[in-house]
């Protein structure tokens, strides 16, 4: 009989468990190696898709918003770079991909920046106009 071999260095087990959807908020710790040294990040964000399920390429794609600048980013669920996924929130939603809010967001934005627009009323000027020279007779 042959013995089964731990080939990666993540418990794949652990990472089935995790049962992450679409509307959860998450934040994926990953280690960052710089140089010789390793630090870990955090991702915080919604995730907006779950990919292949808990298949050997399964990937979840986690979305957050800096300094209004939509960023989003595909992890690989069995990544031995991510260290830990914390969850912070579920929501309950009615799609498996929750792409729409990409544009929802960009309205919003629109939107603000049309009140923004508005609120600003046209300033009166008041030019002083320069002392006039009296003309000599």
């Amino acid at each position: 009989m042959a013995t089964s071999v731990k080939i990666s260095p993540i418990d794949t087990e652990a990472r089935k468990k995790l049962n992450i959807r679409a509307g959860d908020s998450i934040r994926v710790w990953q280690k960052i190696k710089e140089g010789e040294k390793s630090r870990l990040q955090a991702f915080e964000g919604l995730v907006l898709s779950v990919k292949h399920g808990t298949e050997a390429g399964a990937t979840f794609t986690v979305r957050k918003v800096i300094d209004g600048v939509g960023v989003e980013r595909t992890f690989p669920l069995y990544s031995p770079s991510i260290d830990s996924v914390e969850f912070i929130r579920r929501s309950k939603v009615r799609r498996a991909k929750l792409y729409f809010i990409r544009d929802k967001a960009s309205k919003e934005i629109k939107r603000q920046m049309s009140k923004v627009r508005a609120s600003k009323e046209p300033s009166e000027t008041i030019v002083a106009e320069a002392p006039k020279a009296e003309a000599k007779k």
